[in-house]
């Protein structure tokens, strides 16, 4: 790619959601993982409030994250519906990973309503979407159903939020078609 927007057109439609099973043991060097979240404070936001908030786990921190929500799972299961599969599965997700980022939104509900600070936050997570898609870093955002349990476990004030994870690993996939409808199929003209 010799130009800017050609570059910029190449990564934003090559981005695709990569799942942990998909990930190779290969560690993300801590810079990559900082120019992801530097990127990811460049989103716009109202009124400069700023919303996003991150939790970044790596290493043994990993390991804390899928016993936590494993757990969370086995807590929130009734005997009869509890899956051993899932539950190892629940705790393999985070394990396969080379970095998890929880994502956070800290509201300020006397200055700007709440989708605007959560739509912020997800504009910065698209950022930190095409930072690690250029970096050859597969990753995907995924919100479980225990988020609201979380957050005594990331530590949040009462105007935070946990709106979900960003698992991020690299993998050896190569580029994976858009499956996308045609966008004139979306859009009206008014002239």
């Amino acid at each position: 790619m010799t130009n800017t927007k050609e570059s910029i057109n190449h990564i934003i439609r090559s981005r695709r959601s990569i799942f942990p099973p998909s990930y190779i043991e290969k560690e993300i060097p801590r810079e990559i993982i900082d120019t992801i979240l530097e990127n990811a404070n460049f989103a716009p936001t109202h009124k400069l409030t700023e919303p996003w908030r991150f939790t970044v786990f790596t290493g043994g921190g990993l390991e804390k994250l899928g016993d936590y929500m494993a757990e969370a799972y086995r807590a929130n299961t009734t005997p009869e519906t509890f899956s051993q599969a899932k539950y190892d599965g629940t705790r393999a997700k985070s394990l396969k990973s080379a970095a998890v980022i929880a994502i956070v939104v800290e509201l300020h509900e006397e200055k700007i309503p709440e989708w605007e600070e959560v739509a912020a936050t997800a504009c910065a997570v698209q950022n930190m979407w095409l930072t690690a898609t250029a970096n050859g870093i597969g990753a995907y955002w995924s919100s479980p159903s225990v988020t609201e349990s979380l957050r005594a476990f990331l530590g949040l004030k009462e105007n935070q939020k946990c709106v979900g994870f960003f698992y991020m690993g690299y993998h050896n996939l190569g580029e994976i078609p858009a499956r996308r409808t045609p966008i004139e199929d979306k859009v009206t003209w008014v002239n």
